[in-house]
C-alpha cells in the first residue's frame, strides 16, 4: 500500500495550519443596536411640575423578570401570530432587562420626581419592581410593530410591602421592515412606557403626600 495519499494530505494540513486558514465557515459577528432615546419632550417636562417638590424617598429600580427568550439580547420577532422567532444577524448589545432597567432609571431620573433614583443595589426607600411580559416585533398586515408590556409594584425598600401595582402596555409602527427602523420602533415604545410610567409614579407621590399633609 502507497504511503503518498497520506503524506500528501499531511502536507496539506501543515500548509493550511501555518497560514492560518480554516477549512470550516466562518459566521459574520451580529450586529449590536442599543435602545435608542429621544430627547426629553415638553410631555415629558410636564411630569415635572405635577408635584411642588421633589420627594424625599429614594428609588431604587431592578432589573425587570423576563422569560427565556426576553432575558437573553436576541431581538425577538412575532412574524405570524403562534410563530415566535428571532431576527438573524441583529442582537441587543445587552440583555434585555439590562436594557429596559436602564432606560427606566434614566426617564426617572430626568423626571425629578425622586431625591434620587438608581438601581437596586444602592440604598433606597422604595423599590420599584417588575416582569417584562412582551418586547417583541410583530408583523401587521405585512409591518413590524414593537410591542412592551411592563407588569410594576412598588414596594417599600425594606418590608417589601406593598404600595402600588400598575401594568404598561405601549406599541409603536415601524417605518419600514428593515432591523434598524424596528429598533428605532423599540425606541419610541420605551419612550412612551418610560412617559406613563413617570405620570403614574408621580399621581400615586401626590396622593401620599395629601394623605400626609391632612394628617
Amino acid at each position: 500500500m502507497s504511503m503518498r495519499p497520506f503524506f500528501i494530505l499531511l502536507i496539506l494540513l501543515v500548509l493550511l495550519t501555518s497560514t492560518g486558514c480554516s477549512i470550516l465557515p466562518e459566521n459574520d459577528p451580529p450586529s449590536l443596536y442599543r435602545l435608542p432615546a429621544s430627547a426629553p419632550s415638553s410631555h415629558e417636562a410636564s411630569h415635572q411640575g405635577v408635584m411642588s417638590t421633589t420627594s424625599t424617598k429614594r428609588l431604587g429600580v431592578a432589573s425587570p423578570e423576563a422569560g427565556y427568550l426576553l432575558s437573553s439580547n436576541r431581538i425577538v420577532v412575532y412574524p405570524e401570530n403562534t410563530q415566535v422567532s428571532v431576527y438573524e444577524g441583529a442582537r441587543w448589545h445587552e440583555d434585555t432587562p439590562d436594557l429596559i432597567q436602564a432606560r427606566l432609571i434614566e426617564g426617572l431620573q430626568q423626571s425629578a420626581l425622586f431625591e434620587s433614583v438608581g438601581s437596586d443595589h444602592l440604598p433606597s426607600d422604595l423599590l420599584l419592581l417588575s416582569e417584562l411580559r412582551h418586547f417583541q416585533s410583530e408583523y401587521d398586515n405585512g409591518w413590524p410593530r414593537a410591542v412592551i408590556q411592563l407588569d410594576v409594584q412598588l414596594v417599600e425598600a425594606d418590608s417589601r410591602a406593598p404600595l402600588a401595582s400598575e401594568s404598561f402596555r405601549t406599541t409603536s409602527q415601524a417605518s419600514d421592515v428593515e432591523i434598524p427602523a424596528v429598533v428605532d420602533a423599540f425606541g419610541r415604545a420605551s419612550d412612551t412606557l418610560v412617559e406613563k410610567l413617570t405620570a403614574w409614579l408621580a399621581a400615586h407621590s401626590n396622593r401620599e403626600y395629601t394623605r400626609f399633609t391632612s394628617q
